[in-house]
């Protein structure tokens, strides 16, 4: 149409010039050393990094796909390096609170020693302890202990026999006690003979047989006595003979580790224990097939060498700097660790040794890595997260203990200090969502790390995506691209940020096609990928995902749904909208119809009424009234009634990109001044008429320009988009194309007005100097309508009035 803007086709798409390159293949580039466009992000992770103080752990933020992990790692593992590997960090058996395991830190490495070291310390003192208790020494001395001990009890007992046969009575020693015989001329008799007796001679013998009783009592006493004395004398010589094996060893051990004060103190307590435990050491094992039958009981770990074992819970022997740690499970277990129990003939147990370390033990001392998504859908772990960060300690506890069926031995792990930087990855949606609801989280992760994911198309970012390309060619052992190759990575990189002076940032988006791009490449055998090879992968990337797209097309193109791409109707407008299904989203025009007339509910949302309009429709439909309004009804009431309707819907619709065209087809249906039906319009408007900005503009033109080209392109067709929204435009080389030869025109317009005048080719109007807008024009049409609309409402009732009086005048006459 004369007289209109209409964009050249040198607009439609920002073009990357291949000679702008100084190489002739990414293979000449070095890779790139960082990430792109995230100068910010960049920033925000040096500060947070090297931040040591409480609470400034880090939040990254941004979409999915913009290398946030990726670059994560990188900064972590390189600031890693350059600090002090962390202690390794052991439980041991705590012999004053057996069901408290004691923590133990030693320097990185020492740890397995240490561990090796009380190994062989307890095979030693099997070997050895042993040995000594069979040594020929210490069966002499026992045996003279002994011996002393039996020539006093032998005493004991034959005084006792002289005495007794002094009362006249013979002494009988069993297992079951000491027995008094009496002795009536010169023999002992039986019970049967002794009740046989005469009472007088039973009570002298009862009277004999109570002072013999009292006697014996003393003796067994003293017999008692001195063999409690001799267990002693015995138990002192084998603490004094296993001192020597025991004390030399532990000896070695504490001058080993004697600048570990803590250690030192726990091998004092492995020698008493020891030495209060011989027995454990001198026990012959039991068949392990006879085991079960002879010991019907659970194990305990209190009479049992295996107490004076190491658990090795941390080992950073292997580091290199501060460990660096990505769990992509972060169940309440495996961040804190867990307790670890065995079934013992029906009980449950457990002891130090099956304590297992957390990815919070193994990034002690350094940093771990999570995604926020995936700790949030673990309630217990966020909570025990904040719960470590803020109390700097981990305490190993297992959950829901109480609700087992079976009886529960529990221990409780003595703590361990906890230094620990913690990253979190995630959205900017959960980030606004944690720092709103969840009290804790500002206090606890105070830098922000905001990932963008677009970033400014100029020469040092198109250098950079150069040596992206070459390092993703070396890493991936893929054809280097060449320099067209690049240049359509660039536009194509524009066409994902929707902006022709942008560059995306998604490089996972980015990667795809760079993979498909080389694929396709090595199917036709070429040295290089050029542009045509990244050309095909994004349209064969297109296909196999616009199923749902083509079979609207061709539904429109069999008249299905009623789309008219030439002619001219009144109060209908082809308005443009996007689908999404996941994985693609495409554009398709709508029809949209608008009906007038007299009536004071002003515009009425067809699809509101039913509820399919979704806020934003609904607000750019409230919008349309108060633009009227305030333009028409200055010196009049509204007396309007208009239904708006996106026809053949059954969806539901959102967003406000449709104001304007519903705008059109209200001014259409109010003047009967009919839209050309070869024009599609996107776009937003305000209370004032200004056209606003919209998303997805090229995907609707290239939706509509689709239906067109089906029915075949007459010159007259085009889409009219907010002029906000030209830089945004990244149109397919058929669009440039018909563009270019005038078979296809793109109007950027700035108010209502000009579209109304593209729309219909009738000038909209202005008001002289008298505030009147000139006849015939598409202002002055409609301001009359509302006249008369608003003429009619007020003088209806009178009307009537007046024509039923004035039959009434004819009747009478």
């Amino acid at each position: 149409m004369p007289g209109f803007e209409r964009l050249s086709y040198d607009k439609l798409r920002n073009e990357c010039d291949p000679r702008q390159f100084d190489f002739n293949s990414t293979a000449e580039l070095q890779t790139l050393d960082g990430i792109i466009g995230q100068d910010r992000a960049v920033k925000s992770m040096e500060f947070g990094l090297n931040i040591r103080l409480k609470g400034y752990n880090i939040y990254m933020s941004g979409l999915t796909g913009t290398g946030k992990t990726s670059f994560a790692m990188n900064q972590i593992k390189k600031m890693a390096l350059k600090e002090k590997v962390p202690d390794d960090w052991c439980y041991v058996y705590n012999f004053n609170k057996s069901n408290q395991p004691m923590a133990l830190n030693l320097p990185a490495g020492l740890g397995k020693v240490f561990r090796k070291d009380m190994d062989e310390f307890i095979k030693a003192m099997k070997i050895e302890i042993a040995k000594t208790f069979e040594s020929d020494d210490y069966e002499k001395e026992k045996n003279d202990i002994v011996k002393e001990y039996q020539d006093q009890r032998d005493e004991l007992l034959e005084k006792l026999n002289q005495d007794a046969e002094a009362q006249g009575f013979k002494v009988k020693t069993t297992n079951a006690g000491i027995y008094f015989l009496p002795i009536v001329e010169g023999k002992t008799i039986s019970e049967q003979e002794y009740g046989d007796l005469e009472e007088g001679i039973k009570h002298e013998i009862s009277e004999k047989s109570n002072v013999l009783q009292i006697e014996t009592m003393e003796i067994i006493r003293k017999i008692k006595s001195i063999e409690k004395e001799a267990e002693e004398k015995v138990s002192e010589w084998e603490n004094k003979i296993a001192l020597f094996a025991v004390g030399m060893h532990i000896n070695d051990l504490k001058e080993k580790y004697k600048d570990y004060c803590k250690i030192s103190t726990y091998l004092d307590e492995v020698q008493e224990d020891i030495l209060i435990n011989l027995n454990d050491f001198r026990e012959e094992e039991v068949p392990e097939d006879q085991q079960q039958i002879l010991f019907p009981w659970p194990k305990s770990i209190g009479s049992s060498i295996d107490k004076y074992k190491v658990n090795l819970l941390i080992d950073n022997s292997e580091l290199n700097g501060a460990p660096v740690i990505m769990e992509s499970n972060p169940t309440y277990y495996n961040l804190l660790g867990r307790i670890e129990y065995e079934n013992e003939f029906g009980t449950m147990t457990t002891d130090f040794t099956l304590i297992k370390p957390g990815v919070l033990h193994q990034a002690n001392g350094g940093y771990l890595v999570l995604q926020a998504r995936d700790v949030l859908n673990n309630v217990q772990s966020w909570e025990a997260l904040k719960r470590v960060i803020k109390e700097r300690k981990i305490i190993i506890e297992n959950l829901k203990e109480q609700m087992g069926l079976v009886a529960v031995s529990a221990i409780k792990p003595e703590p361990i200090p906890l230094n620990v930087k913690i990253i979190l990855v995630g959205s900017e949606h959960l980030y606004q969502a944690l720092y709103d609801y969840d009290e804790d989280f500002k206090k606890l992760f105070k830098v922000k790390v905001d990932f963008d994911d677009i970033m400014d198309r100029n020469a040092e970012n198109i250098a950079k995506l150069a040596q992206f390309i070459a390092g993703f060619c070396e890493r991936e052992k893929s054809l280097h691209f060449d320099r067209t190759g690049v240049a359509k990575v660039v536009e194509y990189c524009s066409m994902l940020a929707e902006d022709q002076l942008k560059l995306t940032t998604r490089l996972n988006d980015v990667i795809e096609i760079l993979c498909e791009s080389s694929t396709w490449a090595s199917i036709e055998q070429s040295e290089y990928v050029t542009s045509e090879h990244v050309k095909k992968a994004h349209s064969e990337k297109v296909y196999r995902s616009n199923r749902y797209d083509k079979r609207l097309l061709e539904m429109v193109k069999d008249g299905t749904i009623l789309i008219d791409t030439s002619g001219e109707v009144i109060g209908q407008i082809n308005g443009l909208s996007i689908i999404d299904v996941g994985d693609y989203y495409f554009g398709k025009p709508s029809r949209i119809t608008a009906n007038t007339y007299i009536g004071e509910r002003g515009i009425v949302n067809i699809e509101r009424e039913v509820d399919m309009s979704g806020t934003s429709h609904s607000k750019g439909v409230l919008i349309l009234g108060a633009y009227i309004g305030e333009k028409y009804a200055q010196d009049m009431p509204l007396s309007l009634t208009a239904s708006l309707c996106f026809e053949q819907l059954y969806s539901g619709v959102d967003g406000d990109s449709a104001s304007s065209a519903e705008l059109y087809a209200i001014l259409s249906s109010l003047t009967e001044v009919p839209i050309n039906q070869g024009i599609a319009v996107t776009g937003s408007v305000n209370q004032k008429g200004e056209i606003q900005p919209i998303g997805g503009a090229t995907s609707k033109i290239e939706g509509f320009f689709e239906i067109c080209k089906v029915r075949g392109l007459t010159g007259k067709q085009g889409v009219i988009i907010p002029h906000q929204n030209v830089r945004n435009l990244v149109l397919n080389d058929d669009i440039i194309e018909a563009v270019k030869k005038n078979k296809f025109h793109i109007y950027p317009v700035k108010y209502i007005d000009q579209g109304i005048e593209i729309l219909t080719g009738v000038s909209a109007g202005k008001k002289d100097s008298k505030g009147e807008y000139a006849k015939g024009t598409i202002n002055y049409m409609v301001y009359e309508k509302l006249k008369k609309y608003a003429f009619k409402a007020a003088n209806f009732g009178k009307e009537e009035v007046k024509k039923s009086g004035a039959s009434r005048k004819v009747k009478e006459s």
